[in-house]
């Protein structure tokens, strides 16, 4: 994303409380679980989950004390999915440096992720939201649910774009969902503006997921901080590869289908000259673009202003960025 978007200047200081509530919440007795915990918060990223809750909550008004904790709750969540994941994918880079298991092994790991859940149902609880424990309950079995789906997925060259929507849709997009839904609801939105955050989350979740699977082929490993053709490598049949198989000369189809199904990237650069060469790239690229488009038009019932068109910017950055 770029250097400095409206976004980022608005909720500058809302983020700086966030990473505070981040770090006060991770402590624990325990060594090892502030080891791994701070290992992995440390890592950065771009903080997108929590940004949207603030941006949420933000553009509907919300002026009162539970947005911090809340947005750091979203990151909780996220960071165990991304603990757990890195395990089950058997991942040893992120961000550009060693995965949590690679450090501290898959024990660690899988226990820390447990940590955060839990923790993140800690804070929920804080809100005194009945709402918002159901919205996250849910949210969490769903992403749950979309992971095993991930799984059932690997090496099967039959998947259709419609079960490849379905699985981004559970275990990445439902996060981006919740996040705005928390922040409407938090800021007592009407159920149409609630529904239009929400809206908003999906079709922005999906924008991105997209992006990342394109990135996997065209990307550039130190700008994304993973090895190119690691979706190969673990045998995921993304959109690039689906489209390839379905509208690829006979050759390029092949190739991807094989190397799908013995989940190896032996073979990577005659598939990504294969996936370039069909047109996948710009197909999928164009796929998220309707996506971030939906997300934008999503936000017409909310109030005019700064966070609104700033929610507007992050689904336009979404497609257009390079990591």
């Amino acid at each position: 994303m770029s250097n400095n978007p409206l976004f980022r200047t608005l909720i500058a200081d809302d983020m700086q409380a966030v990473d505070q509530a981040i770090r006060t919440r991770l402590y624990s007795d325990v060594v090892l679980i502030r080891q791994v915990a701070e290992y992995i918060i440390s890592a950065g990223g771009k903080r997108l989950r929590p940004v949207l809750t603030l941006m949420a909550g933000r553009a509907l008004g919300y002026q009162g004390p539970h947005l911090h904790t809340l947005a750091a709750m979203i990151e909780f969540i996220h960071t165990a999915t991304l603990l757990h994941d890195d395990v089950v994918d058997e991942s040893d880079m992120r961000r550009g440096r060693e995965t949590a298991n690679a450090m501290f092994g898959n024990a660690a790991s899988v226990l820390v992720g447990d940590f955060l859940y839990t923790r993140a149902f800690q804070m929920m609880v804080e809100s005194g939201s009945m709402r918002i424990l159901e919205v996250m309950a849910t949210a969490t079995n769903i992403i749950a649910e979309g992971e095993v789906l991930q799984l059932l997925n690997i090496g099967n060259v039959d998947v259709t774009e419609q079960q490849y929507l379905q699985v981004i849709q559970y275990k990445t997009a439902k996060l981006f969902e919740a996040a705005t839904r928390v922040g409407a609801i938090v800021a007592d939105a009407t159920p149409e503006q609630e529904q239009a955050l929400s809206d908003y989350g999906m079709h922005l979740g999906t924008a991105f997921q997209i992006i990342d699977d394109v990135l996997d082929y065209s990307g550039d490993a130190a700008t994304i901080g993973k090895s190119l053709g690691d979706d190969l490598a673990e045998g995921k049949p993304t959109l690039p590869l689906i489209y390839t198989m379905r509208h690829g000369p006979a050759d390029a189809a092949a190739v991807v289908r094989q190397s799908l199904e013995a989940a190896s990237r032996d073979r990577f650069d005659e598939v990504l000259s294969a996936v370039q060469s069909c047109g996948a790239l710009d197909y999928a690229r164009s796929e998220a673009e309707k996506a971030s488009a939906a997300a934008v038009a999503a936000l017409a019932p909310l109030p005019e202003g700064e966070y609104k068109q700033a929610l507007a910017e992050i689904a336009t950055l979404s497609v257009a960025r390079n990591a």
